[in-house]
Protein backbone atom coordinates (compact mmCIF):
# COMPACT_ATOMS: atom_id res chain seq x y z
CA UNK A 1 0.00 0.00 0.00
CA UNK A 2 1.29 3.57 -1.00
CA UNK A 3 0.44 6.31 1.42
CA UNK A 4 1.43 10.24 0.57
CA UNK A 5 5.22 11.47 2.21
CA UNK A 6 3.28 13.58 4.29
CA UNK A 7 1.54 10.59 6.19
CA UNK A 8 3.53 7.47 5.28
CA UNK A 9 5.94 8.65 8.64
CA UNK A 10 3.12 8.51 10.95
CA UNK A 11 1.90 4.79 9.57
CA UNK A 12 5.29 3.73 10.25
CA UNK A 13 5.68 5.33 13.32
CA UNK A 14 2.80 3.88 14.96
CA UNK A 15 3.83 0.47 14.08
CA UNK A 16 7.29 1.27 15.97
CA UNK A 17 5.29 2.65 18.92
CA UNK A 18 2.85 -0.77 18.80
CA UNK A 19 6.26 -3.26 18.13
CA UNK A 20 7.27 -1.15 21.51
CA UNK A 21 4.51 -2.47 23.79
CA UNK A 22 5.84 -6.05 23.66
CA UNK A 23 8.59 -4.84 26.20
CA UNK A 24 6.49 -4.06 28.73
CA UNK A 25 7.47 -5.64 31.93
CA UNK A 26 10.53 -6.98 30.60
CA UNK A 27 12.97 -3.81 29.39
CA UNK A 28 12.87 -1.26 32.83
CA UNK A 29 14.39 0.52 33.20
CA UNK A 30 15.09 1.09 29.76
CA UNK A 31 12.41 2.58 27.96
CA UNK A 32 10.11 0.55 25.59
CA UNK A 33 11.38 0.71 22.02
CA UNK A 34 9.94 -0.41 18.61
CA UNK A 35 11.91 -0.26 15.53
CA UNK A 36 10.73 -0.66 11.29
CA UNK A 37 12.85 -0.98 8.46
CA UNK A 38 10.91 0.71 5.33
CA UNK A 39 12.24 0.46 1.69
CA UNK A 40 10.26 1.75 -0.99
CA UNK A 41 6.82 2.29 1.37
CA UNK A 42 7.54 -2.22 2.31
CA UNK A 43 7.93 -3.22 5.93
CA UNK A 44 11.22 -5.11 5.36
CA UNK A 45 12.26 -5.66 8.51
CA UNK A 46 10.97 -4.90 12.25
CA UNK A 47 11.86 -5.48 16.27
CA UNK A 48 11.72 -4.13 19.38
CA UNK A 49 13.51 -3.90 22.51
CA UNK A 50 12.78 -7.50 24.04
CA UNK A 51 14.71 -7.78 27.30
CA UNK A 52 16.84 -5.41 29.39
CA UNK A 53 20.46 -6.21 28.77
CA UNK A 54 19.75 -7.42 25.06
CA UNK A 55 19.94 -6.24 22.01
CA UNK A 56 18.13 -2.70 21.34
CA UNK A 57 15.31 -2.52 18.66
CA UNK A 58 17.28 -0.82 15.97
CA UNK A 59 19.51 -4.51 15.99
CA UNK A 60 16.65 -6.67 16.12
CA UNK A 61 15.02 -4.83 13.40
CA UNK A 62 17.73 -4.59 11.30
CA UNK A 63 18.63 -8.95 11.72
CA UNK A 64 15.53 -9.70 10.69
CA UNK A 65 16.26 -7.54 6.89
CA UNK A 66 16.97 -10.40 4.76
CA UNK A 67 18.27 -8.48 1.87
CA UNK A 68 20.93 -6.42 3.25
CA UNK A 69 21.24 -4.39 -0.32
CA UNK A 70 18.40 -2.63 0.59
CA UNK A 71 19.11 -0.53 3.26
CA UNK A 72 20.77 1.89 1.92
CA UNK A 73 17.77 2.56 0.22
CA UNK A 74 15.59 2.34 3.56
CA UNK A 75 14.56 4.43 6.19
CA UNK A 76 14.38 3.09 9.79
CA UNK A 77 11.77 4.49 11.86
CA UNK A 78 12.27 3.82 16.03
CA UNK A 79 10.19 5.79 18.53
CA UNK A 80 13.04 6.92 20.60
CA UNK A 81 16.75 8.58 19.58
CA UNK A 82 19.17 5.58 18.61
CA UNK A 83 21.77 5.67 21.77
CA UNK A 84 25.12 6.60 21.48
CA UNK A 85 26.88 5.55 24.06
CA UNK A 86 28.32 1.99 25.38
CA UNK A 87 25.95 0.46 27.80
CA UNK A 88 24.78 -2.86 28.56
CA UNK A 89 24.70 -3.00 24.28
CA UNK A 90 27.41 -1.36 21.74
CA UNK A 91 25.62 2.01 20.26
CA UNK A 92 22.58 1.44 17.96
CA UNK A 93 23.62 4.82 16.19
CA UNK A 94 26.74 3.55 14.87
CA UNK A 95 24.86 -0.06 14.19
CA UNK A 96 22.47 2.92 11.33
CA UNK A 97 25.53 4.46 10.67
CA UNK A 98 27.51 0.94 9.48
CA UNK A 99 24.34 -0.55 7.44
CA UNK A 100 24.60 3.13 5.78
CA UNK A 101 20.57 3.60 5.83
CA UNK A 102 19.00 6.47 3.76
CA UNK A 103 17.62 7.96 6.31
CA UNK A 104 16.23 7.95 10.37
CA UNK A 105 12.35 9.01 11.86
CA UNK A 106 12.30 9.12 15.07
CA UNK A 107 9.24 10.06 17.60
CA UNK A 108 11.41 11.44 20.44
CA UNK A 109 14.89 13.26 21.50
CA UNK A 110 16.43 11.05 24.01
CA UNK A 111 16.46 12.95 27.59
CA UNK A 112 19.39 10.43 28.88
CA UNK A 113 22.44 12.79 29.52
CA UNK A 114 23.82 10.11 28.16
CA UNK A 115 22.36 10.59 24.62
CA UNK A 116 20.39 13.67 24.46
CA UNK A 117 21.05 14.73 21.04
CA UNK A 118 23.78 12.68 20.86
CA UNK A 119 22.69 10.06 18.61
CA UNK A 120 20.79 12.23 16.15
CA UNK A 121 24.06 14.37 15.90
CA UNK A 122 26.44 11.39 15.43
CA UNK A 123 23.71 10.00 12.28
CA UNK A 124 23.99 13.74 10.69
CA UNK A 125 27.17 13.90 10.92
CA UNK A 126 27.40 10.51 8.77
CA UNK A 127 24.76 12.34 6.49
CA UNK A 128 22.16 10.30 7.33
CA UNK A 129 19.05 12.77 7.15
CA UNK A 130 16.98 12.14 10.35
CA UNK A 131 13.21 13.96 10.81
CA UNK A 132 12.43 13.88 14.53
CA UNK A 133 9.27 14.21 16.91
CA UNK A 134 7.09 12.43 14.25
CA UNK A 135 4.40 11.47 16.98
CA UNK A 136 6.32 13.22 19.22
CA UNK A 137 3.16 12.96 21.94
CA UNK A 138 2.15 9.47 21.55
CA UNK A 139 5.94 8.79 21.92
CA UNK A 140 6.02 10.10 25.38
CA UNK A 141 2.75 8.58 26.57
CA UNK A 142 4.62 5.46 26.06
CA UNK A 143 7.60 5.80 27.41
CA UNK A 144 5.52 8.38 30.60
CA UNK A 145 7.67 6.23 33.10
CA UNK A 146 11.21 6.28 31.59
CA UNK A 147 10.25 10.74 30.53
CA UNK A 148 9.33 10.83 34.47
CA UNK A 149 12.02 9.19 35.70
CA UNK A 150 14.02 11.08 33.42
CA UNK A 151 12.90 14.57 33.98
CA UNK A 152 11.44 14.76 37.27
CA UNK A 153 13.71 12.27 39.40
CA UNK A 154 11.09 9.45 40.57
CA UNK A 155 8.90 7.17 40.02
CA UNK A 156 6.08 7.47 37.98
CA UNK A 157 2.76 7.01 39.99
CA UNK A 158 -0.66 5.62 38.82
CA UNK A 159 -3.39 5.54 40.84
CA UNK A 160 -5.62 2.40 40.99
CA UNK A 161 -9.07 1.63 42.56
CA UNK A 162 -12.48 0.16 42.47
CA UNK A 163 -15.64 2.00 43.34
CA UNK A 164 -19.38 1.55 43.22
CA UNK A 165 -21.54 3.75 41.22
CA UNK A 166 -22.33 5.99 43.96
CA UNK A 167 -18.77 6.58 45.02
CA UNK A 168 -18.27 3.59 47.73
CA UNK A 169 -15.05 1.18 47.88
CA UNK A 170 -15.33 -0.44 51.22
CA UNK A 171 -18.23 -0.60 54.10
CA UNK A 172 -17.58 1.09 56.81
CA UNK A 173 -16.52 -1.98 58.92
CA UNK A 174 -13.92 -2.56 56.30
CA UNK A 175 -16.13 -6.07 55.06
CA UNK A 176 -14.48 -6.06 51.34
CA UNK A 177 -17.02 -7.03 48.94
CA UNK A 178 -15.78 -7.33 45.28
CA UNK A 179 -17.03 -4.27 43.07
CA UNK A 180 -15.22 -5.20 39.75
CA UNK A 181 -15.81 -7.99 37.75
CA UNK A 182 -13.48 -11.09 36.66
CA UNK A 183 -12.24 -9.56 33.81
CA UNK A 184 -10.71 -5.89 35.33
CA UNK A 185 -9.53 -7.78 38.05
CA UNK A 186 -7.49 -9.87 34.93
CA UNK A 187 -6.61 -6.71 33.59
CA UNK A 188 -4.98 -5.56 36.89
CA UNK A 189 -3.21 -8.50 37.39
CA UNK A 190 -1.79 -7.44 33.92
CA UNK A 191 -0.64 -4.31 34.79
CA UNK A 192 1.36 -5.63 37.87
CA UNK A 193 3.59 -7.35 35.50
CA UNK A 194 4.52 -4.37 33.35
CA UNK A 195 4.96 -1.90 36.72
CA UNK A 196 8.35 -2.69 39.04
CA UNK A 197 6.42 -1.89 42.21
CA UNK A 198 2.57 -1.70 43.72
CA UNK A 199 2.24 0.18 47.20
CA UNK A 200 -0.36 -0.46 49.55
CA UNK A 201 -0.50 1.70 53.12
CA UNK A 202 -1.52 -0.57 56.89
CA UNK A 203 -4.66 -0.20 56.42
CA UNK A 204 -4.88 -2.28 53.15
CA UNK A 205 -2.03 -4.20 54.28
CA UNK A 206 -4.11 -5.26 57.45
CA UNK A 207 -7.48 -5.65 56.68
CA UNK A 208 -7.45 -6.99 52.60
CA UNK A 209 -4.35 -9.23 54.03
CA UNK A 210 -3.32 -8.78 50.04
CA UNK A 211 -0.58 -11.04 48.19
CA UNK A 212 -0.31 -8.16 45.35
CA UNK A 213 1.50 -11.02 43.47
CA UNK A 214 0.86 -11.87 39.97
CA UNK A 215 -1.74 -14.81 39.43
CA UNK A 216 -4.52 -14.30 36.54
CA UNK A 217 -1.57 -13.04 34.37
CA UNK A 218 2.01 -14.34 33.61
CA UNK A 219 4.62 -11.87 33.95
CA UNK A 220 7.41 -10.81 36.70
CA UNK A 221 5.16 -9.93 40.46
CA UNK A 222 6.45 -6.46 41.14
CA UNK A 223 8.16 -5.43 44.31
CA UNK A 224 5.67 -4.93 47.25
CA UNK A 225 5.70 -2.06 49.40
CA UNK A 226 3.43 -1.31 52.27
CA UNK A 227 3.76 2.02 54.43
CA UNK A 228 3.31 1.28 58.14
CA UNK A 229 4.76 3.81 60.30
CA UNK A 230 4.66 2.35 63.56
CA UNK A 231 4.34 -1.06 62.40
CA UNK A 232 1.25 -1.94 63.63
CA UNK A 233 0.09 -4.89 60.80
CA UNK A 234 2.45 -7.91 61.96
CA UNK A 235 4.46 -9.96 60.02
CA UNK A 236 1.68 -12.83 59.85
CA UNK A 237 0.24 -11.05 56.82
CA UNK A 238 0.80 -11.83 52.93
CA UNK A 239 3.44 -9.20 52.67
CA UNK A 240 5.57 -10.27 54.86
CA UNK A 241 5.89 -13.85 54.00
CA UNK A 242 8.93 -13.21 51.74
CA UNK A 243 7.86 -14.98 48.60
CA UNK A 244 8.63 -11.99 46.98
CA UNK A 245 10.56 -8.66 47.42
CA UNK A 246 9.25 -6.18 49.71
CA UNK A 247 9.68 -2.87 50.85
CA UNK A 248 8.03 -1.98 54.43
CA UNK A 249 8.32 2.07 54.75
CA UNK A 250 7.97 2.67 58.75
CA UNK A 251 9.42 5.28 61.66
CA UNK A 252 10.65 2.51 63.94
CA UNK A 253 13.34 0.23 62.55
CA UNK A 254 16.08 -0.43 59.74
CA UNK A 255 16.85 -3.76 58.74
CA UNK A 256 16.34 -6.45 56.35
CA UNK A 257 16.33 -10.11 55.44
CA UNK A 258 15.91 -12.15 52.60
CA UNK A 259 12.84 -10.83 50.52
CA UNK A 260 11.97 -7.90 53.20
CA UNK A 261 13.40 -4.77 53.97
CA UNK A 262 12.35 -2.15 56.75
CA UNK A 263 13.18 1.48 55.33
CA UNK A 264 13.21 3.71 58.60
CA UNK A 265 11.81 7.31 57.33
CA UNK A 266 13.70 10.25 58.45
CA UNK A 267 10.78 12.80 58.36
CA UNK A 268 7.41 14.07 58.98
CA UNK A 269 6.83 14.36 55.23
CA UNK A 270 6.79 10.92 54.19
CA UNK A 271 6.17 10.77 50.55
CA UNK A 272 8.67 12.50 49.12
CA UNK A 273 11.10 10.69 51.08
CA UNK A 274 9.34 7.48 50.07
CA UNK A 275 9.44 8.67 46.53
CA UNK A 276 13.12 9.59 46.51
CA UNK A 277 14.16 6.52 47.79
CA UNK A 278 12.17 4.29 45.61
CA UNK A 279 13.34 6.41 42.18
Amino acid sequence: MDFPVSHSHEVWMRRALELATNGLGKVSPNPLVGCVVVHQGRIIGEGWHRQYGQPHAEVNALASVQDRSLLPESTLYVNLEPCSHVGKTPPCADLIVKEKLAKVVVANRDVNPLVSGKGIKKLRDAGIPVVADILEPEGRRLNRRFFTWMEKKRPHIILKWAETADGFIARKNYDSKWISDEYSRQLVHKWRTEEDAIMVASGTAWHDNPRLNVRNWSGRNPVRIVVDRFLKVGTHRHLFDGSQRTICFNTVQESSRENLEYVRLQTENILPEILEHLY
